[in-house]
């Protein structure tokens, strides 16, 4: 029996739940693109302000763990994310571990062709390391929707 139960233990490790219901270890560009239009689709449906309270209350159906949905104005102030000590905040010129200024880019694709990827490095949680990350931005409205992956 405790073979039986450490067994369904590890399956459930390896098969975690990610986006759509679909099994996989790591969320890919694919899974933040999707999420991003999954906001959007219900942004245009219930509004800004449900959004952001979704968000900021880490409903699962926006937070996956590594891969969450935020939310910034085009001017670079954060409105809406899981890690609620950064809402209100302007972290344009908080640059990554080599330096670039990554929400600076973040900003000038919302406000230019509305969706676009930004490369960065990024301390990931679930190891502790800095890490290659990609976000894609999404421009909704008068806010750009944001989610991005470790790359492998």
């Amino acid at each position: 029996m405790k073979i039986l139960i450490k067994a369904g233990l590890a399956l459930a490790c390896l098969w975690g739940a990610a986006p759509g219901g679909a099994a996989a270890a790591e969320p890919s560009e694919k899974d933040a693109v999707a999420l991003a239009e999954k906001g959007a689709r219900f942004m245009r449906l219930k509004g800004k302000e449900e959004m952001i309270r979704l968000i900021n209350a880490r409903d699962p159906e926006y937070n996956y763990g590594a891969l969450y949905l935020a939310m910034r104005d085009l001017g670079g102030i954060t409105v809406a994310h899981p890690t609620l000590a950064l809402i209100g905040k302007d972290l344009r010129d908080v640059p990554d571990a080599d330096g670039k200024l990554f929400r600076h880019e973040m900003i000038a694709i919302a406000n230019g062709p509305g969706r676009g990827w930004v490369d960065y490095k990024f301390k990931n949680p679930a190891n502790g390391k800095v890490e290659a990350k990609t976000t894609y931005v999404l421009r909704i409205g008068d806010v750009a929707l944001e989610a991005g992956v470790y790359k492998r």
